[in-house]
């Protein structure tokens, strides 16, 4: 069965993050009085963001009443504006090594590429509006963690981008990402593959533990897993 769409994640996977996501993370915290080790937050990379916010909140924040939708909004609130602003201006934001020629090789095949995130979705356009991808025609679809019922690991933003492309069964589709999360939304969302990928937060031996098909160095090494 031939595989008909692959969905990527962004930081770390196919954009160039430097801890720029977990550092805008800490940012937004501290700015509320909470102050926190990247090392605390780098392991929720790729949650939905106000779940992660919430997370961390529970457990910094001794008076559980202090922690309210209001405040949770509050602080992604300032990470969302914070994001924007990084990625519409830092000449830091680049795809990483052979990312858009992946994505060429994939669309000449007739394969569908796909973008998904933990960001919400006015985070993702500021990234694909840089990069220009929509331009370059090296997309199809993307979509943010706000428009779905519930972000990774649940499958939802997989099984939305299957409905817009067309695709019912998940043997014939692909996910790429960085993190325990995406590792995870792959596995639930019964994808023929889910490969992890080092160049992120992740560690090979990190990735291991959650047991994806592959692990890759590299994102052209996709086009080796499906062609076999």
């Amino acid at each position: 069965m031939a595989i008909k769409l692959i969905v990527f994640d962004i930081a770390g996977t196919t954009v160039k993050d430097n801890y720029e996501v977990s550092k805008t993370f800490q940012y937004a915290m501290k700015k509320h009085g909470y102050a926190i080790e990247l090392s605390a937050i780098n392991p929720l990379m790729g949650y939905e963001k106000k779940l992660a916010i919430g997370r961390l909140l529970s457990v910094c924040e001794s008076d559980i009443s202090q922690i309210t939708p209001s405040l949770i909004g509050s602080i992604h609130a300032d990470f969302v504006r914070e994001m924007i602003s990084f990625y519409n201006v830092s000449p830091d934001v680049v795809a990483l090594p052979n990312v858009e020629q992946t994505f060429e090789k994939l669309k000449k095949q007739g394969i569908q590429v796909a973008i998904n995130t933990g960001f919400s979705r006015d985070i993702a356009n500021s990234v694909i509006d840089r990069l220009q991808w929509r331009e370059k025609g090296l997309i199809d679809e993307v979509i943010g963690s706000d428009e779905v019922p519930l972000g990774r690991p649940e499958p939802f933003m997989i099984q939305k981008l299957m409905e817009n492309c067309g695709i019912t069964d998940p043997a014939e589709v692909v996910k790429v990402g960085d993190t325990e999360v995406d590792v995870r939304e792959g596995q639930n969302a019964e994808c023929r593959y889910v490969i992890g990928i080092t160049t992120g937060i992740f560690t090979r031996e990190e990735l291991a533990s959650y047991h994806p098909t592959h692990i890759i160095d590299d994102v052209a090494q996709v086009l080796d897993i499906i062609s076999q």
